[in-house]
C-alpha cells in the first residue's frame, strides 16, 4: 500500500511554486498592460492636438474669408457669442413663475 500524501502537503508545495513562478508573470503582465495604457493615452494627445490645430487653422481661414465682408457691410467682424447673430441682445430673461 502506498503511503498517502495529505492534501494540505501538496497545496504547501504547490503554493510556493505558484508564489516563485506566478509573481513575476502576473507583474510581467502588469507592466506591459501599464505601459500599453500609457502609449495610448500619449498618441489620444497627439491625435487631439493635431485636431485643434487643423480647427484653429479652419477657424482662420474662415475669419479672414469673412471679415473683409463684414467690414464692408459695416458691421462688427465678429458674432456674438450669446446670440450667434451680429449686434443682438442677449438671451432674453427666464419667464417669471
Amino acid at each position: 500500500m502506498p503511503p498517502l500524501v495529505p492534501p494540505f502537503l501538496i497545496g504547501l508545495v504547490a503554493s510556493s511554486l505558484v508564489k516563485r513562478v506566478g509573481k513575476p508573470l502576473v507583474r510581467g503582465i502588469v507592466k506591459t498592460s501599464v505601459s500599453l495604457g500609457l502609449e495610448v493615452q500619449r498618441a489620444v494627445q497627439a491625435a487631439s492636438a493635431e485636431m485643434h490645430g487643423l480647427a484653429a487653422e479652419a477657424s482662420a481661414e474662415m475669419r479672414a474669408l469673412y471679415a473683409p465682408q463684414a467690414a464692408a457691410a459695416g458691421g462688427p467682424a465678429h458674432a456674438d457669442a450669446n446670440t450667434g447673430r451680429t449686434g443682438g441682445r442677449g438671451k432674453a430673461a427666464a419667464k417669471a413663475r
